[in-house]
């Protein structure tokens, strides 16, 4: 009897990573001169959020670009950041809130679902709580489908890890 074969198809980030981006960010802004004196701030909330405050659109602009490239190079896909809308704050300020994607929906599950049936592949995919887990007898099967949600990841609109190989 062939031994069945699995992995996982998840949506997370590294927290600590996150914290270190974040710290990053604010470090940056206490040196940079366009944004000194100008009450800009970051603050990430419980793993959920990050809140960005400043004096106009154009420093919320460029601190979320440090933000970003601070994301980057700690491979943090910034896809996570899901931005709501810029609001205003006390003393004239601004802020926008980002939203931190976690975990796969119950309709993007279904979307990876019907893909991967789609693909003719000789596989099993099945929704599991925050995640899809793909099974299968063959490994070169697991890694095609890999492959295939790896191209299909810009539709999305989420970054994907796959996870327990086995």
């Amino acid at each position: 009897m062939a031994k069945e074969c699995s992995f996982d198809v998840v949506s997370e980030f590294d927290k600590q990573e996150l914290v270190n981006a974040v710290d990053q960010a604010k470090r940056e802004l206490t040196s940079r001169f366009d944004l000194k004196n100008t009450n800009s701030d970051i603050n990430l909330e419980a793993d959920k959020a990050i809140t960005i405050t400043t004096s106009d659109d154009m420093k919320l602009r460029n601190i979320l670009d440090i933000l970003q490239t601070k994301l980057v190079k700690r491979n943090i896909n910034i896809k996570i950041l899901d931005p709501q809308p810029v609001e205003n704050a006390l003393g004239g300020n601004v802020r926008q809130v980002f939203n931190l994607k976690k975990g796969l929906s119950t309709e993007l599950g279904k979307k990876i679902v019907a893909d991967i049936k789609a693909s003719k592949i000789k596989v099993q995919a099945s929704i599991q709580g925050d995640q899809v887990r793909v099974s299968g007898k063959s490994k070169d099967d697991l890694q095609e489908v890999i492959r295939l949600l790896k191209e299909k990841e810009d539709s999305y609109d989420i970054p994907l890890q796959f996870q327990n190989y086995r």
